[in-house]
């Protein structure tokens, strides 16, 4: 088997693990939820709202401050739905099976044995000067 074809079957194989058939169904989820995509919807107004505040050059520092104050807590309130509780988690998980994924393949890249390549033992000392660990 060549490279491609391994990372295809290893594509496939992400695709039949749990973590990424619970992003999936938690994204659906998160879709059908009217009232979650209307406050992503107003969020993403108001956002725009505060970025033409901002960018305008006699600067209302009032009027910016009240946009950014609604803009945090509508964030806030978005992030306290329950579907978007799930799909953050869910998607926590997959980034963090993303990055298992991502350690081996470069420490196989850089002559370490796959087999011996540890991702749950990988830990941030410091700078990150040489670690592949997070990228």
């Amino acid at each position: 088997m060549d490279v491609i074809s391994a990372a295809r079957e290893l594509g496939k194989t992400i695709q039949a693990d749990e973590r990424y058939k619970r992003i999936v169904a938690t994204q659906e989820k998160n879709d059908a939820d009217k009232d979650l995509q209307d406050a992503i919807g107003a969020f993403n107004l108001q956002r725009t709202q505060l970025n033409l505040e901002v960018q305008k050059p006699e600067k209302d520092t009032e009027k910016i401050k009240e946009l950014d104050a609604e803009l945090k807590e509508m964030y806030q309130k978005i992030f306290e739905n329950e579907n978007m509780k799930a799909f953050s988690a869910a998607k926590s998980d997959m980034e963090e099976m993303i990055g298992h994924i991502n350690m081996i393949i470069s420490g196989s890249a850089s002559g370490q044995d796959p087999d011996l390549i540890d991702p749950s033992a990988a830990s941030c000392a410091s700078g990150c000067g040489g670690c592949t660990g997070c990228k």
